[in-house]
């Protein structure tokens, strides 16, 4: 979900001409639309990240900021996920891993630690490696975000493979 964020539009500007932008908004998509009339490299779509409608191996690169949070806002315990939550985040990430093209890369910006969110990302199912980095400005009072990259056609790590299944097992 692009929601009202420049990130498309600064990813342009960073000349990235061919930039596909999703929300389950009609009313943000058309305001979107709207607002960057000006650039036709902008391209911008009503979806459902559950069910995208893009073909097998359609992009090179997949970037969410924050997306993936929303499956996660009405857990009340982030080391106890419950199984339609799981479940949920596991069908959106099989979806990206479906429109990657072998090699593209998958970025997941959020706040999730790496305790909470590695276990979703490190599925053999995705055909993908794992990496993150933690982001910040390393002030005392700042909070860190975290910055996780895919890497479709690459193995997972046999550490985050074991940090995978972990996931499916009855707590």
């Amino acid at each position: 979900g692009c929601g009202n964020s420049a990130l498309s539009y600064d990813l342009h500007e960073l000349g990235y001409t061919d930039v596909t932008s999703i929300d389950f908004s009609p009313a943000c998509i058309a305001a979107m639309r709207a607002r960057y009339a000006r650039c036709p490299g902008l391209h911008w779509a009503v979806m459902d990240i559950r069910a995208l409608t893009f073909p097998d191996a359609s992009f090179d690169v997949v970037l969410e900021k924050g997306t993936l949070d929303v499956l996660m806002v009405e857990e009340t315990d982030p080391w106890h996920v419950s199984p339609q939550a799981t479940a949920s985040m596991h069908r959106v990430l099989a979806e990206v891993s479906r429109v990657l093209r072998p090699g593209g890369c998958f970025i997941s910006i959020t706040f999730a630690q790496p305790h909470f969110r590695k276990p979703h990302y490190a599925q053999e199912a995705f055909g993908w490696s794992l990496r993150h980095a933690a982001c910040g400005d390393g002030d005392a009072g700042a909070f860190h975000y975290f910055l996780y990259v895919m890497r479709k056609g690459q193995p997972l790590d046999p550490c985050d493979v074991a940090l995978g299944r972990r996931l499916h097992q009855p707590p």
